[in-house]
């Protein structure tokens, strides 16, 4: 019998930009569906033009403004690791004396 493995650590910072870059692929599917919907209500019973029309812009602004926090977060954390990957990748300033 194998002994059971170590659980996978995982970073918290790395974790959470995983799952925010995540919610920021799963977005567009999310809004197509969301703007399928009123397709499916006229099946049942006819919405006004104007109320589907109103429908799709509330939809768009929520859309926009959910994929602007989305990318906030994001992209301080992917500055973040592109500062710490230039520092790794620069000597340091004592290495280049003679």
């Amino acid at each position: 019998m194998k002994p059971p493995r170590a659980p996978l650590f995982l970073q918290r910072e790395t974790y959470r930009r995983r799952r925010i870059m995540d919610a920021a692929r799963i977005l567009p599917v999310v809004g197509f569906v969301l703007i399928l919907l009123p397709v499916l209500w006229t099946r049942g019973r006819a919405l006004s033009t104007a109320a589907e029309a109103v429908y799709l812009f509330v939809l768009w602004l929520v859309l926009v403004l959910a994929a602007a926090a989305l990318s906030r977060p994001l992209r301080a954390a992917l500055k973040r690791d592109a500062e710490a990957a230039e520092r790794r990748a620069s000597p340091a300033p004592d290495e280049g004396a003679p």
